[in-house]
């Protein structure tokens, strides 16, 4: 309770001190302001009803339903992907800060926006898995940004957070600037579950990025040799 207490006085001086200032706009009063959380441009339908990914609007054909070429070609193990919003402008820069500068308080307006996307297009899930790090980067960064995002998630949709079953057990490289078969190599085989607390239950994993699904489908895929009855995934962002 003191712990509490002080941890409160002190987070209030601090604002004081150096109040938080929209990642955006620069506006003083939060680090994302109602403004530029509206500008922020979500994913709508039509969609690869698998990967998620967005399907050109093409005059007269229905998309309803429909793999993408990729799906068709290539389908993901997983049972589907969704994600919120493009990964372009203010969100991409609160995504940078909340991930490389230790800005963890953007966890709750970002964990809100995958909350609201949940309430308009609920998955079926009964337990939230944040994809793991690698124990090396946790204790370099300080924190896994999927399980801060996933914390925030689960308080406002009432799922449980199940963290430490899901294991990254192989230190990967950075996948940012990989190809797409190269992100698929980088990662297989980079997670296991650890013991069978996830069999037989509808896993929601959760992520901050999803570029070309393959962390998310090494996670899937492992989930799968665990028991999950079915493995879908809900990310904050994805590249146009």
């Amino acid at each position: 309770m003191i712990t509490d207490f002080m941890r409160q006085i002190k987070d209030g001086l601090l604002d004081l001190l150096f109040p938080p200032r929209c990642v955006g706009c620069g506006r003083v009063g939060s680090w994302l302001c109602a403004t530029c959380l509206e500008e922020i441009e979500l994913i709508r339908p039509p969609i690869c009803p698998r990967c998620g990914r967005p399907l050109a609007e093409i005059t007269g054909v229905r998309h309803e339903g429909r793999l993408c070429y990729l799906c068709q070609h290539a389908p993901l193990q997983i049972d589907g992907i969704r994600s919120v919003a493009y990964f372009e402008g203010t969100l991409r820069e609160a995504i940078h800060r909340f991930k490389y500068a230790n800005l963890r308080d953007l966890a709750f307006p970002l964990g809100e926006m995958m909350s609201t996307y949940w309430r308009e297009s609920p998955l079926p899930a009964e337990v939230i898995v944040p994809v793991p790090l690698h124990e090396n980067r946790l204790r370099a960064r300080g924190y896994n940004q999927a399980a801060l995002l996933a914390q925030v998630l689960g308080q406002k949709i009432g799922l449980p957070i199940s963290e430490g079953t899901l294991a990254r057990v192989r230190e990967t490289l950075p996948q940012v600037g990989l190809g797409a078969q190269e992100r698929k190599e980088n990662v297989r085989d980079a997670f296991r579950c650890l013991d069978d607390g996830l069999a037989g239950r509808r896993v929601l994993l959760v992520d901050d990025v999803c570029t070309t699904g393959s962390t998310l489908e090494a996670c899937s895929l492992a989930l799968r040799l665990g028991g999950a009855r079915s493995i879908w995934a809900l990310t904050l962002a994805r590249p146009r």
